[in-house]
């Protein structure tokens, strides 16, 4: 095998990476990278986070030692790849993602290698065992500094070992690159090539026993896109239910958007016990689900709510596609991946996706608007459910985004504001704005449709866009001033949101549940596990009567009323009119405190109403026809019937 490689236009690509997974069993990988040095001592990087997940994730702490070696031009391929030169050096670290090649000169040839650990089961990173190799390439692959638009070459070098006790027919490749398959007696070989090293980590990939099916849909032109889906891991799917559910899906986004930013489009998916989550990339997305998530063979004809989670997470990355790859906050049009790219934007992008992601499963026909209404509800309940809403903006939220989302601690709730729940329940008091200030001419689709189309006019088909970008579109479809009130109050600002007023302006009824408007799922204002050992505290509520009590996150209380405590014994307590003595371990100190159930709460924190705890949705009556029907009464919802001129 030799190192030399050609790009799809003919041109050969000095950049070559070799992953070999011999070493499965370790849950490592041998890399080997190949190129010419462009500059005396050459750097190479590896990411500190990857596109579509705002965290410093620090990929570079997986890898060890890097070594290279400088390749004598009169060695023959053969030499090369038997490790017969003798130069080698160690590669020394210049900070925590990079490593310089000090004795390399400009002109060499370079053969680098290191191992990388893959035991992260998560959508980011990479996973390797005898079951999958599972891998993003801003874990893999040490990019070479200045070198990152060369074309690259990967080969994936699979050894036998791993098809033991598999039917190798069924062990699949899934890629949104295309790829060359060759075999030989000892291992197989997968080889793609891409045109940078950007586009290389857009490209997940994984190699497992997976099932696959294939569908195409239509774009405005009436041309056909296919589309493939991978399932892996232990599941009871009923494959042709789930085909049949994600085609309607996906076609109904081409409805809307016209067509795709991609000619084809593959979803990997792996089942696991609790995991759950997603990423988004530009013709492809990985997934990961509950098996319970997946499609029953006995599933009922509105898809249960397991399924319709597992739906709303196909249907948030595949939106992605146009809502975040084509279409992204400016600062990540051109982003450097070993630092942060602070935005305040990305409520735009996660809480538009999170409303849209929903309101899709009910345009396609997949669930009824029942069910919509249900999990619309549920956003609703979790704002309301979170106290930090009075705090932090939902433009804050996108900038805090990597220091807060994705280190959730006990007083998350109480500080700030998720922008993926926030933000879409902002977007949806946009569309619904967007209807009552147009006349029922515009709604939030013709402001991403916008967008769309003017990143098609793009030499690169792609677009980064500012809060000012934000304004001047918007300003086409209702007045500016309009929008920059509303953007001052809930955008920037922490006002409550109107969502009653304008749910019930649009045909949709909230109703509070009386039962559940107390503190009953949370006893004096806390949240907590029952343990052999007593009531583990997880999280406190300010100003509630746990918190003016001094009880606090981490607490164990043994004892409720001189009683051992459990779950029954504190609601018994819930709204006792004495104060109730309980005693408590924070640490490993015995203390006592005094509870005083009644207690006036700051509850709204900062709220102008009195908020219930829980809400549910339902269509307003009317006397005109419609096929849909709620317990027996007739019912009509322009907003949700129809998409207006946006599709």
């Amino acid at each position: 095998m030799t190192f030399i490689s050609h790009t799809a236009n003919g041109l050969t690509s000095d950049i070559h990476y070799q992953f070999d997974f011999e070493r499965f069993l370790e849950h490592l990988v041998d890399v080997t990278l190949r190129f010419t040095a462009d500059t005396d001592a050459p750097s190479l990087w590896l990411p500190a986070w990857i596109p579509g997940s705002y965290l410093i994730r620090e990929f570079a702490r997986n890898i060890t030692a890097v070594h290279y070696e400088i390749l004598d031009k009169e060695l023959s391929d053969n030499q090369i790849v038997n490790n017969k030169n003798p130069k080698c050096y160690r590669a020394q670290k210049t900070d925590k993602h990079t490593w310089q090649l000090p004795q390399a000169k400009s002109g060499q040839t370079l053969k680098v290698y290191y191992e990388v650990y893959c035991y992260d089961l998560s959508v980011r990173t990479a996973y390797v065992d005898q079951q999958r190799l599972y891998g993003n390439f801003t874990s893999l692959a040490l990019a070479i500094d200045g070198q990152e638009q060369s074309s690259v070459k990967v080969s994936l070098m699979i050894p036998e070992a791993f098809f033991m006790n598999k039917n190798k027919e069924h062990v699949l490749l899934a890629c949104g690159l295309k790829a060359t398959q060759l075999q030989s007696d000892e291992r197989d070989l997968y080889s793609v090539q891409a045109d940078s090293y950007h586009e290389l980590i857009d490209y997940p990939f994984e190699i497992a026993i997976q099932e696959k099916f294939d569908f195409i849909i239509q774009d405005s032109q009436h041309q056909t896109l296919s589309h493939r889906f991978f399932l892996t891991g232990k599941h009871n799917a009923d494959m042709g239910r789930l085909q049949q559910d994600i085609t309607q899906i996906c076609q109904t986004y081409l409805n809307w958007l016209g067509d795709a930013p991609f000619d084809d489009y593959t979803f990997m998916t792996y089942a696991s016990g609790q995991d759950y989550g997603g990423l988004e990339h530009i013709n492809s997305t990985s997934l990961i689900t509950p098996r319970r998530d997946l499609p029953a063979t006995n599933e009922t004809a509105v898809p249960s709510g397991d399924y319709q989670r597992f739906l709303g997470l196909c249907s948030h990355e595949y939106f992605h596609a146009w809502w975040v790859k084509t279409v992204r906050p400016d600062v990540m049009l051109e982003v450097d991946l070993r630092r942060e790219a602070f935005t305040p934007l990305l409520w735009i992008f996660e809480g538009f996706t999170s409303y849209i992601d929903d309101f899709m499963l009910q345009a396609s026909g997949v669930i009824d608007k029942a069910s919509y209404l249900k999990l619309l509800a549920e956003q609703i309940n979790r704002y309301y459910q979170t106290p930090g809403r009075a705090q932090q903006s939902v433009a804050e939220s996108s900038f805090d985004a990597w220091i807060k989302l994705y280190r959730n601690d006990e007083n998350t709730g109480n500080a700030g504001i998720s922008y993926y729940n926030k933000g879409a329940l902002v977007a949806l008091c946009l569309d619904l704005t967007l209807l009552e200030k147009s006349a029922g001419r515009y709604r939030l689709f013709d402001v991403v449709k916008t967008f769309y189309h003017q990143a098609k006019q793009n030499d690169n088909e792609r677009i980064g866009i500012s809060s000012a970008d934000m304004g001047t579109v918007i300003g086409q479809f209702m007045l500016l001033a309009d929008w920059e009130e509303f953007e001052r109050c809930y955008v920037n600002g922490v006002k409550e949101l109107p969502l009653e007023a304008l749910l019930e302006a649009n045909g949709i009824q909230l109703y509070s549940n009386s039962k559940e408007t107390a503190d009953k799922h949370v006893p004096w204002g806390m949240r907590c596990t029952e343990t052999p050992t007593g009531l583990k505290v997880n999280r406190v509520t300010r100003g509630s009567a746990a918190a003016k009590a001094g009880l606090s996150a981490h607490d164990v209380i043994i004892a409720i009323d001189g009683i051992k405590a459990d779950n029954k014994q504190l609601a018994l307590f819930n709204e006792a009119s004495h104060d109730i003595e309980c005693h408590l371990f924070r640490r490993d100190e015995l203390m006592t405190v005094n509870v005083v159930p009644k207690v006036n709460t700051d509850d709204n924190h900062g709220s102008d109403k009195v908020l219930p705890h829980s809400i549910s949705l339902r269509l307003a009556r009317t006397n005109t026809e419609d096929k849909d029907k709620i317990n027996g009464l007739k019912v009509e919802s322009t907003w949700l019937d129809v998409m207006k001129d946006a599709q």
